[in-house]
């Protein structure tokens, strides 16, 4: 399974972006499910409502809920992040933990998701 993060859905809903068609077709060709979390889906629903987009473009994604499993995983991997001086927002550790508990491959943009793969948490490449 891919966890797709908010960057990637933006890229992809972007009609213009050419990473976007790119990142689509890699979702496409690697014949796994994919799905979202709630803490995303947040995230684009922010953006939708404060800029004015078309949110129908988002609304065909699948949505995984955030957890009490990953409230205590995401609390545990801010921590380690902190711990080794690599602080990084918390909705991003939430976000991991969501893909971590769900046995899932995280596809992101962001490079700060790396020191979550000490910890089990997987990338999409």
């Amino acid at each position: 399974m891919i966890m797709i993060d908010t960057d990637v859905i933006i890229e992809i809903v972007d009609k213009e972006s050419v990473k976007g068609e790119e990142l689509m077709n890699r979702i496409i060709n690697s014949g796994e499910t994919y799905f979202t979390s709630s803490i995303n889906f947040h995230e684009l629903m922010y953006g939708i409502h404060k800029y004015s987009k078309d949110k129908e473009q988002i609304h065909g994604i699948p949505v995984i809920n955030y957890t009490k499993e990953d409230a205590n995983l995401s609390s545990n991997l801010e921590i380690f992040a902190e711990n080794n001086g690599k602080a990084v927002p918390r909705m991003d550790a939430m976000i991991a933990s969501v893909a971590i508990n769900n046995n899932s491959n995280l596809l992101t943009l962001d490079n700060h998701f790396k020191i979550f793969t000490e910890v089990g948490l997987k990338l999409f490449d």
